[in-house]
């Protein structure tokens, strides 16, 4: 009685693995189909356009000066921890919880050409890193970015910004 009991257990599972088929195909054909019409869509009008193009003669090209992107300002309190030369508007790209971290990141920067400061906000004990310090707001915007384009694939750089030193 256990062997004809197991027998039909054997065979119920193996009748239950090869009765269902993968519908996986199915949405992979349906998948290569779609890309295939939009593939032949996308060349269809790529030729209609290089058809009708007009001719068009090059302008010379001007070069203008990158415009300063309008940079809001944080005020804080906050005094100098390492680094030197702090001036009134500054490009912080880090705030830290931990010293540890942000001496980290300025060691980094030190390293990488920059003049990196760590300062303190007391009330809301964090820890800043300022790449650069600069007596006008202008100025400041454009450090940074200048410093966000030489660092486009880091997005803890592309946060980065300007603090106003409240005394």
């Amino acid at each position: 009685m256990k062997k004809l009991f197991v027998l039909g257990f054997g065979l119920c599972l193996v009748m239950a693995f090869t009765s269902c088929k993968s519908s996986e195909s199915a949405y992979k054909k349906a998948y290569e189909k779609a890309k295939q019409n939009e593939l032949a869509e996308a060349a269809n009008n790529q030729e209609a356009v290089v058809e009708t193009a007009p001719v068009v003669e090059a302008a010379p090209v001007v070069q203008t000066p990158a415009p300063v992107s309008p940079a809001p300002v944080r005020e804080e309190k906050v005094e100098l921890v390492s680094g030197d030369g702090l001036k009134a508007f500054s490009v912080v790209c880090g705030s830290f919880g931990v010293k540890a971290n942000a001496d980290g990141l300025k060691s980094t920067l030190d390293g990488q050409g920059y003049n990196a400061k760590v300062v303190y906000n007391a009330e809301r004990n964090m820890y800043r890193v300022i790449v650069a310090s600069f007596d006008t707001r202008e100025e400041a915007a454009a450090a940074r970015d200048a410093f966000k384009a030489k660092y486009p694939n880091r997005q803890d750089f592309q946060g980065s910004w300007l603090l106003y030193r409240v005394y």
